[in-house]
């Protein structure tokens, strides 16, 4: 039986969420509500619900989860007031600005015998599941270099995610979710060390991009970057083990892996390079490696709202967990503090 969802914030997310839920196979849209007097009027001209206030909406006992698609800044005060009312709650990410926020989001839930959890929805993306299958299927053997980017030539947007006040830039809005495959992809490895240098190229009041070095205890260095000022793209991906090299170069595209069954060639022939010869930036000989591409695996990132769904029903455990909600605010709180620093930050997390 389907359970009755309402959206809180009918904006972007806010309307992706919607509609996503007017065509789900496990939840059923009952409402949304929005600030704004227009997007309600809006939401109403599609066909669908929307509460004249937030409190009635949390009145609807029909209301079983709500799912918050706000602005950063009011995620934990509209999170709390559901959860008290007995509502499981779906909250976008970033799940709010500080870890003593979320720990008072995590006690209402716990207080109140509810759901709580965050919309990270980036973990279905094909390409972190493909560097997650590289690392199970030990392709590559130990890795111990991840780099992922996000790359993008507009700015950062011009609505609240400019704005301080309301939680913006690009490491509450692209790097939490980066930050989140990282962990999602290595979950048993804690990280040791956070390094981050953030941008303001076109905005000067908060990021407009940001670079994250993570250490982790195994070896494993992983870089994140977000970047908004790029009119050329570098990788998606690329992934390096002691036994070959992974590239993905672009959202849905195969992942090209080069393999060494041959470490050690003879007779390496010197190449020209700029105004020098060297033998050791020589291209390998085929004899010594294996180059292939290797589909995306598939994935459905409605199983998210399915695993919620049976979560609240006690049939499995929810997917995207308290202890990791805190890991990834941790990790943004120490790259905040490394900029501003302009050193690394030593933690375990």
């Amino acid at each position: 039986m389907k359970k009755n969802l309402a959206v809180v914030g009918y904006g972007g997310m806010g309307g992706w969420h919607a509609e996503h839920a007017r065509h789900s196979d496990v939840v059923n849209l009952v409402g949304v509500y929005d600030i704004k007097p227009e997007r309600n009027e809006l939401a109403r001209s599609r066909g669908i619900h929307a509460y004249n206030t937030f409190e009635e909406l949390l009145a609807d006992p029909n209301v079983e989860i709500i799912t918050i698609a706000t602005p950063n800044d009011s995620h934990c005060p509209i999170a709390v007031a559901a959860l008290e009312a007995g509502k499981h709650v779906i909250c976008e990410k970033p799940v709010t600005v500080s870890s003593a926020l979320l720990e008072k989001m995590i006690d209402a839930a716990k207080r109140n015998n509810r759901i709580f959890t965050v919309h990270q929805n980036r973990r279905w993306d094909h390409e972190i599941l493909a560097v997650k299958e590289l690392k199970e299927k030990n392709d590559l053997g130990y890795i111990f270099n991840v780099e992922s980017r996000v790359h993008g030539s507009r700015g950062i947007p011009g609505d609240w995610r400019g704005k301080k006040e309301h939680g913006g830039g690009m490491l509450l809005d692209w790097g939490v979710h980066l930050i989140d495959q990282a962990i999602f992809a290595f979950p048993d490895d804690p990280i040791v060390s956070i390094y981050a240098r953030l941008d303001h190229i076109t905005n000067q009041e908060v990021d407009d991009g940001c670079r994250v070095i993570m250490k982790f205890e195994s070896g494993l260095q992983y870089y994140v970057e977000v970047g908004t000022s790029n009119f050329i793209s570098l990788p998606r991906f690329y992934v390096q083990g002691v036994n070959g090299t992974a590239v993905i170069q672009d959202w849905g595209r195969p992942i090209k892996i080069v393999t060494c069954n041959q470490w050690f060639e003879e007779n390496v022939t010197p190449i020209k390079a700029a105004q020098g010869i060297t033998k050791t930036m020589a291209p390998r000989d085929d004899k010594t490696i294996t180059t292939y591409e290797r589909p995306l695996p598939q994935a459905d990132v409605h199983d998210f709202y399915r695993n919620v769904c049976k979560a609240i029903d006690g049939i499995e455990p929810q997917l995207v967990t308290h202890d990791q909600i805190r890991r990834v605010m941790k990790v943004m709180e120490a790259a905040f503090e490394s900029d501003r620093t302009g050193e690394a930050v030593r933690t375990y997390i």
